[in-house]
């Protein structure tokens, strides 16, 4: 029998799937969860898999010493508050739990032991890069979800620095696949563009939807965190993307049906594109699932989001007024 790991986080979108995939590989899964931000049926699939134990705990209350991190081998954490545009409103709330949560983790993780965290940090740190864009990019965080994730992966660093807690970072650019966000604020583009289909309503394109994003596929998100865990390595970021940028255009037509237009909002880069060779040549990983293929596959599961809130531009403009204000540079 393996292992325990710890996966916080882990009832979300990309947690579920890493939870997932150790449980495949013979790990006893310790989930800390607090489900405010995912959907517990995330798990349903093997919730009664006798590896798996589900901890209901806020990582703000974590102390160190609990039980769920004990002879724990690696520690995933990616629990945190994800969403972007709602950041601009509550920006006390994202630096408590993506900060101070974190170092709960951290603590908990160093009375422990731990042999390896591996942290999920964010494209979103660089700001609007240079493309394609490498570990060594200046970080220019523009909102608070950014600058909340950019310090917890600092504290991480610092852990390692201090305390010699073995670290790896990853940073995250565009996931999708099975399971994305159904629910909460607005922001998610597959859950956005999936619902209106549903619905038969238009697909809610931002300007003329020839910006682009590296798009990768959870499934290869998930292999790349184990595989930083397996790593010998400690105290590296790396970026995790699939290196082949898509534009939200493409994507649009590969879901079908009408389109309208949005305006294009400041503080969004053109392109997210990341410079992948380090984690190729550090990890041996290397993204699996074509985009084609995946949005393919999301389609034939479209009913996963029968639930999931629908937004019209009136919805979308109410909800994007507060990042208007204070990230369109020009008018402030």
């Amino acid at each position: 029998m393996k292992s325990n790991v710890v996966v916080t986080g882990g009832s979300g979108f990309i947690g579920s799937h890493l939870t997932e995939l150790l449980l495949a590989k013979g790990y006893k899964v310790n989930v800390i969860d607090n489900f405010s931000g995912s959907n517990k049926s995330n798990l349903s699939s093997f919730l009664n898999n006798e590896n798996l134990q589900i901890w209901n705990e806020d990582i703000r209350k974590l102390i160190p010493g609990h039980a769920a991190f004990k002879n724990a081998k690696y520690v995933f954490h990616l629990a945190g508050i994800g969403d972007i545009v709602p950041s601009i409103e509550k920006p006390l709330e994202y630096m408590s739990v993506n900060v101070i949560g974190t170092v709960n983790v951290l603590e908990c993780c160093r009375q422990a032991n731990i042999e390896k965290l591996v942290y999920a940090s964010s494209s979103s740190c660089y700001g609007i890069a240079s493309t394609p864009t490498s570990e060594t990019h200046k970080i220019n965080p523009l909102y608070p979800y950014a600058i909340s994730k950019y310090q917890g992966e600092q504290a991480c660093f610092h852990w390692n620095k201090v305390y010699g807690l073995p670290t790896n970072s990853i940073c995250i650019f565009n996931a999708y696949g099975p399971r994305v966000r159904t629910s909460g604020a607005y922001g998610a583009v597959f859950g956005v563009f999936f619902k209106q289909k549903l619905s038969k309503k238009p697909l809610t394109v931002v300007g003329d939807g020839l910006q682009s994003r590296d798009f990768v596929y959870v499934t290869d998100v998930a292999d790349g965190f184990y595989k930083a865990a397996l790593s010998k390595r400690n105290g590296e970021r790396y970026n995790l993307g699939a290196g082949n940028p898509q534009k939200i255009k493409y994507l649009a037509q590969l879901i079908g049906g009408n389109t309208v237009s949005l305006p294009k909002r400041p503080g969004e880069p053109n392109c997210t594109y990341a410079d992948i060779s380090k984690i190729k040549e550090h990890l041996s990983w290397k993204p699996k699932k074509k985009f084609e293929e995946g949005v393919a596959e999301m389609l034939r599961d479209i009913e996963y989001w029968k639930d999931a809130p629908l937004w019209d531009i009136e919805g979308i403009n109410k909800a994007t007024e507060t990042w208007f204000k204070y990230m369109d540079k020009e008018k402030n």
